[in-house]
């Protein structure tokens, strides 16, 4: 079976929920995963939006999770260093961790969710870019799985 990223706050392709965004506490949503093969040692997490105006907007950028549990808790704290060891990027905001959906006015936006298993741990410092983090990972995807949500204002 393939690797999947679900969420309890919203359902792939659906609405993602006014207090995941800039327009509520900006919390960035519960997610959780299935089916990871064999062997990971470790997740990397990237979501963006490939609709912003100014091209793809990175939102979040996360890694070095640990392979056990297979969750992110809902409100993850924007520290560069988790308790469990992972690490967080450098978002396109110019901020650490997570900044929810905060698009312009009109049509609504797509964010993509995408998850990696990974063989070996990136042992990138904190702070990375998402670009840096895939560079980091090349040769390292065992798999991949991705959850979209929109949102509009």
């Amino acid at each position: 079976m393939a690797m999947e990223l679900k969420s309890s706050a919203f359902q792939s392709g659906a609405e993602i929920p006014r207090k995941y965004t800039c327009d509520g506490t900006d919390l960035s949503p519960p997610l959780r995963w299935e089916n990871t093969p064999a062997g990971t040692k470790a997740f990397a997490l990237i979501a963006d939006d490939p609709d912003a105006p100014v091209g793809t907007w990175v939102h979040w950028v996360i890694y070095d999770l640990p392979p056990e549990p297979k969750e992110l808790a809902e409100g993850i704290a924007t520290s560069e260093t988790l308790p469990n060891g992972a690490k967080q990027g450098i978002n396109d905001f110019r901020k650490v961790g997570y900044g929810g959906p905060c698009p312009p006015p009109g049509p609504a936006h797509r964010y993509f969710f995408k998850l990696y298993a990974l063989d070996a741990l990136t042992n990138l410092k904190p702070r990375v870019t998402k670009q840096q983090l895939l560079d980091a990972m090349k040769g390292r995807i065992l798999a991949e799985a991705q959850l979209t949500g929109r949102y509009k204002r």
